[in-house]
This record gives C-alpha cells, sequence and structure tokens, in this order.
C-alpha cells in the first residue's frame, strides 16, 4: 500500500484551482462564478488547507483585492485552456512521509475540447512546487474518472475508460497494467450503468459513485424521481454496487432536476464533493433536494463537518465542485511553498 493513491480524507495541505476568465468558459457567468470560487476559497482556508490559484498574470491584481488579506492562497501565474483542475492536476500517491506527484495525459475528455494547454500545466507549473519528481503516463485518464477507497480499491467507469477517442482501443487488462504501475491499487472495479444528461466526461466516478473513510459508498441515485429519464441507469448503478461491491453501506443521494436556459438537462450531482480534512464541501444547486442531500451526507460522513456551497453557476457549465478542484495530501509541496502559503495571499516567484 506504501505507493498508493492517496484517498482524498487524508490530511490535505492545500488544493489547486484555477481561476476562471473571459477566456474560459465562464465568460457568460464570470462575475457570479467568481463569487463561487471565493467562497470555496474561504471554506478550503477554514479547512486548514491553502489553496494554489493558477490564475493569468493580468488577472493577479483583481484577485489580490477580491480575498481578504489573511486568505492563505498562492497565486500561480499559468496558461490554462479552462478550470477543471480535478482532470488536468497531478494524482498523489506514495507513503503519506513521502509523496511523490503523477499524471495521466489530459486530451479534452476524449479530444471534445481543446486542453493542449492544461496537459502542461503539471510539467510546467505544479511540479516544481513538489519535493518529489513527477511521474508521468502516456495514457490519457483524469482525476475525476478515478476513485479509491483506505484499501486501495479502485473504481472507474466503463463509459470513461472505453471511449475509444481517449486510448483507442485499450484493453481493461493494459488499463490494469497501467493503473498498477501508476496507482498502485489493491483492486480494481470499473462500473457499467449510470450516466448524467449533459455529461461532457462520459460518466466519471465522481459524479457517481464516492467512497468515504469507512470504506462504504455514496451513490447518485434517482430513487425520489422514479419517472425520469436518468431512474433506470441509476438504479442499475445502485444494484451493480451491492453486487460488485458488497459489504458495504449506500448513502443514496436524491437527484435534482435542473436545465440550462436553452432547456437541457445540466448534470447537478451531490456526489461532486470535495473532502478537505475535516470538511466536506457539497455542492448544492438551490434545488428542493438540496436539504435531503445534505443529511444524507452528514449520516455518511459523520466525522465530518458537511458544508453546503451554492453551485448552481458551476453546473451551467456540465461539471461541478469536484471538478474544479484538486487536494493536495500533507508532505508533498515543497517546505517552503507550504511556508508561503501560511502567509497570506501571494504571489509564487
Amino acid at each position: 500500500m506504501s505507493n498508493t493513491f492517496i484517498p482524498e480524507w487524508q490530511a490535505s495541505e492545500a488544493v489547486v484551482l484555477a481561476w476562471p476568465n473571459e477566456q474560459t468558459d465562464w465568460a457568460p457567468w464570470l462575475s457570479a462564478v467568481r463569487e463561487t470560487y471565493l467562497s470555496i476559497i474561504r471554506i478550503i482556508n477554514a479547512s486548514d488547507a491553502g489553496v494554489v490559484l493558477l490564475c493569468r498574470e493580468q488577472d493577479i491584481p483583481d484577485i489580490e483585492a477580491a480575498l481578504p488579506e489573511d486568505a492563505r492562497v498562492l497565486l500561480v501565474a499559468a496558461r490554462y485552456n479552462d478550470t477543471w483542475a480535478r482532470d488536468f492536476s497531478f494524482l498523489t500517491c506514495g507513503p503519506l512521509d513521502a509523496p511523490f506527484p503523477v499524471e495521466f495525459t489530459f486530451n479534452g475528455w476524449g479530444n471534445k475540447f481543446n486542453a493542449s494547454q492544461d496537459n502542461k500545466l503539471n510539467q510546467t507549473y505544479l511540479a516544481p512546487l513538489c519535493q518529489q519528481p513527477l511521474r508521468t503516463s502516456d495514457v490519457v485518464a483524469e482525476g475525476g474518472a478515478l476513485e479509491i477507497d483506505a484499501s486501495g480499491h479502485l473504481l472507474s467507469t466503463a463509459s470513461c475508460l472505453f471511449n475509444p477517442q481517449r486510448n483507442g482501443d485499450m484493453s481493461l487488462e493494459a488499463y490494469q497494467q497501467t493503473f498498477a504501475q501508476m496507482l498502485g491499487y489493491s483492486a480494481f472495479t470499473v462500473l457499467e450503468h449510470g450516466h448524467l444528461e449533459g455529461d461532457d466526461t462520459d460518466g466519471h466516478i465522481d459524479t457517481l459513485v464516492r467512497f468515504t473513510p469507512e470504506g462504504n459508498l455514496v451513490i447518485q441515485a434517482a430513487e425520489n424521481r422514479p419517472e425520469d429519464s436518468h431512474y433506470a441507469g441509476l438504479h442499475a448503478l445502485v444494484e451493480e454496487c451491492k453486487t460488485k461491491l458488497p459489504g458495504r453501506e449506500l448513502y443514496l443521494l436524491p437527484l435534482p432536476d435542473m436545465y440550462s436556459e436553452d432547456g437541457d438537462r445540466l448534470p447537478a450531482s451531490y456526489a461532486n464533493y470535495l473532502i478537505c480534512n475535516r470538511t466536506v464541501l457539497l455542492p448544492v444547486y438551490q434545488q428542493p433536494e438540496d436539504a435531503e442531500a445534505v443529511e444524507v451526507m452528514q449520516r455518511a460522513f459523520p466525522h465530518h463537518n458537511i458544508v453546503p456551497i451554492n453551485c448552481a453557476t458551476l453546473v451551467q457549465q456540465y461539471g461541478s465542485l469536484h471538478c474544479i478542484s484538486m487536494q493536495v495530501p500533507c508532505n508533498t509541496f515543497k517546505p517552503d511553498v507550504v511556508q508561503q502559503l501560511s502567509k497570506g495571499v501571494s504571489r509564487y516567484v
């Protein structure tokens, strides 16, 4: 287990975010989405972690003005296509006293979007912050497609892994070999069911099924909407989890019913939460199901503080809170970086 992908609930020293600007998909909602980011930064800081904020050089003065002086934010001037840090930032593996960064290739979720700048972010901007050298794989995979528990049981989805625009006709055995080498798992389960309409990722696991520290499962279900077009697939997902991951308690989240201004269904998932130390940052959407989602999560995470954050703006771009963030376990960054993170808002030079 010493070189295994580190679960999200292990202690984090920081979270990586990328600041929205008018060149990203957030242009129509820029003011609102930036307010959402500021809320998320505040909660991360209150959860005893700093924020490494990738941003354009020209945005730094405005960001400095928007952040409270005591915010623990390290501003890193960078070039990027968009802000989905979960899918382009490095994953962290290894022993907790000397973790190392690991990256896969990012190609915009199967060549759907240009990701040429995003794919260089680790090597150009983030790896220099780390104590250990970056390990790189040319296999295409995203952080949102991979979930692991305390025993090293890795989860992913067939719809994502076997999209030919990612790795051609790469076999399950080849994925097993790659993930064993890069992530060091002890068991690997690929789920066949479940997908949210409007999801550009081909069914990332972090929109569907998540582990808890006790090894239980939080599932984005649709039991509250038996007439919904999602019901059959998500009900089949729940049954599949019972079969393939037996002996675990299941915590079923309700499904909200959200649409864009154009009338398209939005993939609003309560399972797209971020664990940051003893806090769970839970996306809520100003929907009637929000209260039940909070209650389910409080039962699933009895030792964590559940903090709901309004992510109604984030889901307008078909993602949510987990998608825009990547946690960095303690002992990953160089001591001078951690020290700088503790000193308020500063620029990394």
